[in-house]
């Protein structure tokens, strides 16, 4: 890949040499199908990351360089090679990380606004996995070969959210200290080799089991047809609102339960109400890192959960908030399993596992810092908090022709505020339709911060 201005440049790195193949680890298993079936939006599962150069650290290209390629040798993850149709990943022993290096514009004096172009271009192609390491880098110069900004766009193969973070904390060591003086955690292909232990088996079985109890639970399906679909047929919708924002800070705060709790309360509400059934099934992802032997892990561990919320009881919202919590704990001890396992005993059940287009939602909390009662700056007063609802902006985003989930739903940061982004299948939730489910949303949580919302909590 060559951009204009661009020079080329290389970090090299010398790591353990470690014998043979290892397995894909479950995660990976998981991506491979993913990736199948969303088809030219694979793409969109890389990790794009921007991290500007701490000011006590060298900032020449070379002790730039220096660094990336110790953050290599220290990682073997961030050297691995993935061979997705023999299910296997080889670590790479010796090698060179490409690193393209690019002076910032004259107008742009701390290099963000060029990182942030150089971060969307590294991410535009797919990676080549069998041959090329699972990361692509850059760096971002102003003056004279002065280093302001890395620009580190990672593959989902041998990292998840998590590992991200691990790996710029070590290379933020790296650039101050030259070294990093902890041990590293379990790398992808120890992850790999793990998985294949009677332990790992057991909860693996555990897990599957649990999927197919509690899918047999859910209905066919969600959210009936409301016309014909559009072109592209998946649209991405944006609601901004700081109503919203200061609503589940106080509803958090009340009831004692994480904001992440209060949002997928509200969520499955409007959802059940709006599909007519009192279960529906909402997946999203688990980190996997409250397993001990992986809380530093540099590997894709993370899986998807299936939480089944019951709402037979009619209960109203804030009486709903535990067994919500409770369902969502019990979907996050068994997110952490073999997808072949998972596969053949739906395919027992006579279910669909990971085929065709999901019509149960994906809800992520994917905001990074979720604060869940601050609410420093924040007008709590109900004439306030419904005022601000008139300042909600929506806004129609990106399509797609080709997607796994009916409806997706994701919790965003936002200047102001809080961010739903609801990706639609066009024939259920073309972008007036998803208005009105954000707005159902939104106005949920501000009612249910003021007072007691009884059931059905939303209208279609």
């Amino acid at each position: 890949m060559v951009l204009v201005g661009s020079l080329s440049a290389a970090a090299a790195f010398t790591g353990p040499a470690l014998p043979g193949t290892a397995p894909l680890t479950w995660g990976q298993r998981a991506y491979w199908l993913s990736a199948q079936r969303r088809g030219s939006s694979a793409t969109l599962i890389s990790m794009r990351r921007v991290m500007a150069m701490p000011r006590r650290a060298p900032s020449d290209v070379d002790s730039v360089l220096r660094a990336i390629g110790k953050l290599i040798e220290r990682h073997s993850s961030l050297r691995t090679l993935i061979d997705f149709p023999r299910g296997r990943q080889e670590v790479v022993a010796r090698g060179e990380q490409p690193v393209l290096v690019v002076p910032a514009e004259l107008s742009d004096l701390d290099g963000t606004a060029t990182a942030a172009r150089l971060s969307e271009a590294l991410a535009e192609q797919p990676f080549d996995h069998a041959t090329e390491l699972p990361q692509r880098v850059a760096l971002v110069l102003t003056g004279e070969r002065v280093v302001r900004q890395i620009v580190i766009v990672f593959s989902h193969t041998t990292v998840d959210f998590q590992a991200t973070e691990l790996v710029l904390r070590d290379l933020r060591l790296l650039l101050l200290r030259g070294a990093v003086p902890t041990p590293t955690g379990p790398q992808s292909a120890d992850v790999g080799l793990a998985e294949q232990e009677e332990q790992s088996r057991r909860r693996g079985r555990r897990a599957v089991s649990y999927w197919v109890e509690g899918f047999r639970r859910l209905p066919v399906d969600t959210l009936p047809p409301v016309g014909p679909a559009e072109h592209p047929r998946w649209r991405r919708c944006v609601l901004v609102s700081s109503a919203a924002d200061t609503a589940l800070r106080l509803i958090a705060r009340r009831h004692r339960v994480t904001s992440s709790t209060v949002l997928l309360s509200a969520v499955a509400g409007v959802l059940a109400t709006w599909s007519g059934t009192d279960t529906c099934g909402i997946h999203t992802m688990v980190n996997n890192r409250a397993l001990d032997r992986y809380q530093e892990a540099i590997a894709k561990i993370n899986q998807l959960a299936l939480v089944v919320v019951d709402l037979s009881g009619k209960p109203n919202f804030a009486e709903a908030l535990p067994d919500v919590w409770h369902a969502a704990i019990a979907a996050y001890r068994h997110a952490y399993y073999d997808p072949a396992q998972m596969a053949a005993a739906f395919a027992e059940a006579g279910m669909p596992y990971a085929t065709g287009v999901s019509p149960h939602c994906y809800f992520n909390d994917i905001r990074l810092v979720p604060t869940d009662t601050d609410l420093f700056g924040h007008d709590t007063t109900e004439r306030a908090v419904r005022e601000a609802m008139r300042h909600s902006t929506f806004t129609v985003g990106q399509g797609l022709e080709q997607f796994t989930w009916r409806l997706r739903i994701e919790v965003i940061d936002a200047p102001g505020g809080i961010g739903f982004a609801l990706t639609g299948d066009t024939c259920h939730l073309p972008p007036p339709r998803a208005e009105q489910f954000l707005r159902a949303v939104e106005g949920l949580l501000v009612e249910a911060a003021f007072r007691a919302v009884p059931w059905p909590w939303a209208h279609a």
